[in-house]
């Protein structure tokens, strides 16, 4: 059979002999048929909100509105999203003052470029746009204490808001259970020692803090609570397939209706695990597979169904390198992916450092599979980070082969990210 796996703007392909692949575990995001096209979808969403008047009711004898959106590591198509909330907000307010705040977390800073292919040029050219940098300590707020007990502190732009939205989409998330929602406001627009706080070592070691969980997820429940105390008021979040294509639409209370969509995405993303000595995992394509930093996310997938000793042969074409500083410093020292764990292990939630949670991820997927890179990454980088380079599957098969010295089960997740894996 051959296999193809999104890798940057293309995809790659391999050949597979039958008796050897086990499974290809896919979401059923690419076969589902949603009753609508795209901007129906969220409009209806608009017009039907879960546990929440409408926007066009919230906005009324509301001065200034902040509308947080995602950034450019995000597939949000906010093309889609952003014009009918905006028709929404002045079609009940039309007096209102709208800021658009860039929901960064801690990566850097969205640029024109980017925004304009994210939000196209009139939105861009005519809104008021600002990126969140969460180490301007002059543009934070302290407005509470998350449960964990960390100190909860946002961008000044949103506390000070008479009215806080967002609009976002909804996947499996590899710690956080799922993305959306709440997440919006904790990393999005929090503090770097919130974020860091919450992205604590504790949390991540969690087994409740794992892809498609929520329940008892440490990391969820400071999110949740960060969303309330900020008065995240509204939501309209979608979710996306393989195209990024608008498949489901929810709007209304931060949590009620971010609740509706992840029912919806579990309904269709749960695959159950079909072990295999090699996994060949995405991390969906471009722009989620821009570093390694963010394809430790994909490596999850593969991960979950990897029988222990095994490979996974992760695909993304990080063409901007490691994607983390800290996070490089971390994985290139000269300690074994157990040991590296354990240091990150033994570090208290007041002493996170920048990374450290993906490192932690990483450094427990290696320290019990090794993990082949198909990437664009520069060779040496990639084995500095305790990995083996390829430039295309036909070489990363080769060398797993090699590296197992026998002929391998294979599973396939071609869309990592999309995957709940139990």
């Amino acid at each position: 059979m051959e296999i193809s796996i999104p890798c940057g703007r293309t995809r790659l392909t391999a050949e597979i002999a039958d008796d050897r692949l086990q499974a290809i575990l896919c979401s059923h995001l690419e076969s589902y048929v949603p009753p609508m096209g795209e901007t129906a979808l969220v409009e209806a969403a608009l017009a039907s909100p879960i546990g929440s008047e409408p926007l066009e009711t919230l906005v009324q004898g509301k001065k200034n509105i902040v509308l947080i959106a995602s950034d450019h590591t995000r597939p949000v198509p906010s093309r889609v999203l952003v014009p009918p909330m905006l028709q929404a907000i002045r079609r009940g307010n039309p007096e209102a003052n709208i800021t658009i705040l860039i929901a960064t977390g801690c990566h850097r800073g969205t640029t024109k470029a980017e925004l304009l292919e994210k939000f196209g040029e009139e939105i861009v050219e005519k809104e008021t746009i600002i990126i969140h940098d969460c180490a301007a300590e002059e543009e934070m707020v302290t407005i509470g204490t998350l449960p964990s007990g960390g100190i909860l502190r946002i961008n000044r732009n949103a506390a000070e808001a008479d009215l806080l939205i967002s609009e976002g989409f909804i996947e499996p998330h590899f710690f956080a259970g799922f993305s959306g929602g709440r997440k919006s406001v904790l990393p999005g627009i929090a503090a770097r020692e919130t974020v860091y706080w919450n992205h604590n070592a504790e949390f991540i070691a969690s087994p409740h803090a794992r892809t498609g969980i929520l329940e008892d997820n440490p990391i969820h429940r400071d999110m949740i609570h960060a969303a309330r105390v900020a008065k995240l008021a509204f939501i309209c979040n979608v979710v996306i397939n393989a195209k990024h294509e608008v498949v489901g639409a929810f709007a209304g209370d931060c949590e009620q209706a971010h609740l509706a969509g992840t029912d919806f995405l579990k309904k269709l993303c749960l695959c159950p695990k079909v072990p295999a000595d090699i996994v060949i995992t995405s991390n969906n394509g471009y722009p989620l597979d821009q570093n390694i930093y963010q394809a430790v996310k994909g490596m999850t997938a593969g991960e979950a169904t990897c029988r222990e000793g095994g490979i996974i042969i992760m695909v993304a074409a990080c063409n901007d390198g490691h994607g983390g500083e800290s996070f490089l410093q971390t994985m290139t020292q000269n300690l074994s992916p157990a040991q590296i764990l354990e240091q990150i292990q033994a570090t208290s939630k007041r002493n996170t450092v920048p990374d450290q949670w993906e490192s932690q991820i990483l450094a427990r997927i290696l320290s019990k599979h090794q993990v082949v890179l198909v990437s664009e990454c520069d060779p040496e980088l990639v084995k500095a980070m305790k990995m083996h380079p390829a430039t295309d599957l036909p070489q990363a098969l080769t060398l797993a082969e090699k590296l197992l010295d026998k002929s391998s089960t294979i599973t396939v997740i071609p869309e990592g990210i999309s995957a709940i894996i139990i």
